[in-house]
């Protein structure tokens, strides 16, 4: 009996996970939703503090679910009230994709280097951008916003967009979000729309580069089923819930989810060292 209950053990354990995960993707992904952060924001770096997964699975399976949240919402805003700019939002997508695939490439140098450096490196890169991020946001009425209007300068802000989302496994949410405020002078609830609409574009471009250069860390899949399916119900749920509250509402949500992000960043940092 001690052999069967034994083999068993890590079946539940993993069973366990696919749970706990669900949960934490759902909430992730609704509340991403909602605000236009994605999920990765938050799911990547509570997978670093309380996982114990290396930053390349964390960094996968938050992408792909992301991916997985993303479609969902665009499927459920179609015919909404609030649009992507199909101009410029598709000229921020292409950026973004092509920047995916190079946010890829170079997390891959970092962790080819070996030890902790690309935890590190992740970590001390969300503390800043967060942070920074938060300041800005609670600054947004006294910065004076543009209009960029221009094709190339459009693709060059994708592409920086796509590169910090895949390097950081995060979607780039938060990133997005300020930029779309400071350089196109979106509202809250149009940003967190072609925010969206650029984490999609970014992460399935990052999700076919892994696949195609055979980088595919090692992972259960059951945690990965969980996770995704946490990530389509928070999809479609963030765009219900997002259509019945107000901008004010919107940015007091992503305010909060970056303080948070931000203390957990710094906790998982502090434990890079430990």
């Amino acid at each position: 009996m001690k052999t069967g209950h034994a083999a068993h053990a890590p079946e539940v354990m993993i069973l366990l996970q696919a749970i706990i995960y669900f949960l934490i993707c759902l909430a992730a992904t609704t509340a991403g939703g909602i605000s236009g952060v994605g999920g990765g924001v938050i799911i990547k770096p509570v997978l670093d503090a309380v996982s114990g997964m290396d930053a390349a699975t964390a960094s996968f399976l938050s992408g792909c679910t992301v991916l997985a949240m993303t479609a969902t919402s665009m499927l459920r805003s179609r015919g909404g009230p609030v649009r992507v700019e199909k101009r410029r939002g598709t000229l921020l997508a292409m950026g973004a994709a092509a920047g995916g695939v190079l946010g890829k490439e170079i997390f891959e140098l970092v962790r080819s280097a070996g030890g902790v450096t690309v935890d590190i490196v992740q970590q001390a890169m969300m503390i800043l951008l967060t942070a920074g991020v938060f300041v800005y946001t609670l600054n947004r009425q006294k910065v004076k916003t543009k209009d960029v209007k221009n094709a190339a300068a459009c693709v060059a802000i994708g592409l920086t967009l796509g590169l910090l989302s895949a390097f950081l496994g995060i979607g780039g949410g938060p990133v997005n979000l300020a930029v779309l405020y400071y350089f196109f002078s979106m509202d809250s609830k149009t940003a967190a729309l072609n925010s969206l609409y650029v984490i999609l574009f970014s992460q399935a471009a990052s999700f076919i580069n892994t696949l195609a250069r055979g980088t595919v860390p090692e992972f259960d899949w059951p945690v990965l089923i969980a996770m995704c399916a946490g990530g389509v119900l928070g999809g479609f749920l963030g765009r219900g819930i997002s259509a019945k509250l107000t901008n004010r509402d919107v940015d007091r949500l992503f305010l909060v989810i970056m303080a948070v992000i931000t203390l957990i960043s710094c906790y998982s940092l502090v434990r890079c060292f430990v």
